[in-house]
């Protein structure tokens, strides 16, 4: 059973993170941190540093778990941490070297982007993941720049992105696996390019994302489940030929969305 409060708790690990070498920030994320956690929910703690992270003074502070090296997680923009139990709760703590949050930062204000593979992500994670954190995250010591708002570049050339992304996978699927049958396969297709598609629409409307855990839901996208299930019983064509649909429409009310919200640059003279 926990000893403290989860704020003892929470403001006991932030203070002993924080005063880890090169750290100039340390942030709550995840469910935690925007409101959705339930009970039983992993605490996401970020570590911000500036120069060399050395894991070997995390792992110098004693709590129960796995740390991996700076770049043991894939070495992108989702760089490494560790799964710790403290106080008998699970804690993630993920690495964030501010070098590479403020360029990922710069890149995404002018559009630009890339799309890394990362474990436990269908669609993968788009380097701007890093940004949307300093959105949405609760700094709880020292300080973080926030973005004032979801890039416009970035609305459009996201959503154009992984929304055509999405209708290639889909495409191959119609192609290659629905022509021989190949419903696993199929299946697993649709449900890659659905969070590709939830990437899509979430960008057109100007909304960060941090995971796919709810990407599906806040993109009005669930019913892909029985079309999914559909190819488990049914014709894989016509289960493909739906989601396609399903897809464009819904990325097409973000995007008409996305341009009557915006607001209107009057012309030239007028």
């Amino acid at each position: 059973m926990p000893a403290l409060t989860d704020a003892d708790f929470l403001a006991a690990t932030a203070d002993r993170l924080a005063a880890l070498p090169t750290v100039r920030a340390v942030a709550l994320g995840g469910s935690r941190a925007q409101g959705t956690d339930q009970p039983g929910s992993d605490w996401d703690l970020a570590v911000y540093y500036r120069g060399p992270f050395d894991p070997a003074d995390l792992r110098a502070l004693g709590w129960e778990g796995e740390v991996s090296e700076v770049g043991g997680w894939g070495g992108g923009v989702f760089n490494g941490g560790a799964w710790l139990t403290i106080d008998g709760r699970s804690v993630d703590v993920h690495y964030r070297d501010l070098d590479v949050v403020e360029h990922e930062w710069a890149e995404a204000e002018e559009g630009r982007f890339r799309v890394e593979p990362l474990m436990f992500h269908l669609a993968g994670i788009p380097s701007y993941l890093v940004v949307a954190e300093l959105a949405v995250n609760r700094v709880l010591r020292g300080e973080l720049a926030r973005p004032a708002a979801y890039p416009g570049k970035l609305r459009r050339t996201a959503c154009e992105r992984w929304y055509g992304t999405a209708r290639a996978t889909l495409a191959y699927a119609a192609a290659h696996h629905a022509p021989h049958d190949r419903r696993a396969e199929a299946a697993g297709a649709l449900a890659v390019a659905a969070a590709q598609t939830g990437h899509a629409v979430l960008a057109a409307r100007g909304e960060w994302v941090t995971n796919e855990k709810r990407l599906l839901e806040r993109a009005g996208l669930r019913d892909v489940d029985d079309i999914v299930a559909e190819v488990g019983r049914g014709s894989v064509p016509e289960a493909l030929e739906r989601a396609r649909v399903l897809f464009e429409e819904t990325v097409e009310a973000a995007g008409t969305a996305s341009r009557e919200e915006r607001p209107r640059t009057p012309l030239p003279g007028t």
